[in-house]
């Protein structure tokens, strides 16, 4: 078993353990992080979204309500966070069982990519960027909210899980992810910076697919 193999396995245990009470124990992170990945989204009046790592479905129930003409589909590594996705959005909106790094889908399927808070969970970012290029269309948009190492709390937060939680493997700072989208052949890179609490550090990079 390679590593990434393992990581992706030992991520999804974790959450299946944890899927029952995620949004209660983190309900104001949760809320707080995906009222700013949505703000963020800029959605034009219809198309195709995929939402890798999309966990307990809660992006895209919002999406659903304020977006109906979106075709919305989600990815993630754990069934038990699925199923409660699953209760959640009904057969309205697609979920698949897969990790970052292996997407399910056809070159060339999605208008807007959406990650929030998964990005430090995957063992091999640059394969990982390579798939979500892949899977947009030419000019498509990419959106990426995660932890920022720039803030002392998420450097402190980073290596404390990096010796307690297997299934975390880095947090970045805004300069390696924009290298890693630069890398990755991304286009019209942004990245913001912003707190949601005065612990809670984030950044949300923005790309365009190549035309």
């Amino acid at each position: 078993m390679d590593m990434p193999e393992k990581a992706h396995q030992t991520a999804a245990r974790e959450y299946d353990r944890l899927a029952p009470i995620y949004e209660e124990r983190w309900s104001s992170y949760i809320e707080a992080s995906i009222a700013a990945t949505e703000r963020r989204l800029a959605l034009e009046p219809a198309g195709q979204l995929l939402d890798v790592g999309c966990g307990t479905g809660r992006l895209l129930a919002r999406l659903r309500q304020s977006h109906p003409e979106w075709e919305l589909t989600g990815t993630d590594l754990s069934t038990g966070m699925l199923d409660v996705a699953h209760r959640r959005l009904d057969d309205e909106v697609s979920l698949a069982r897969a990790p970052a790094e292996q997407l399910p889908f056809a070159n060339a399927t999605f208008d807007v990519l959406v990650s929030t808070s998964a990005f430090h969970y995957i063992p091999d970012p640059a394969r990982a960027l390579a798939e979500m290029r892949r899977v947009l269309r030419p000019g498509a948009r990419l959106l990426i909210t995660d932890w920022c190492r720039d803030y002392l709390s998420m450097r402190a937060l980073d290596r404390w899980l990096r010796w307690r939680d297997p299934a975390h493997f880095r947090t970045w700072t805004a300069r390696e992810l924009k290298a890693m989208l630069n890398t990755a052949g991304f286009e019209t890179i942004a990245i913001e910076r912003y707190r949601i609490s005065p612990f809670w550090g984030l950044m949300s990079a923005t790309a365009r697919a190549p035309r």
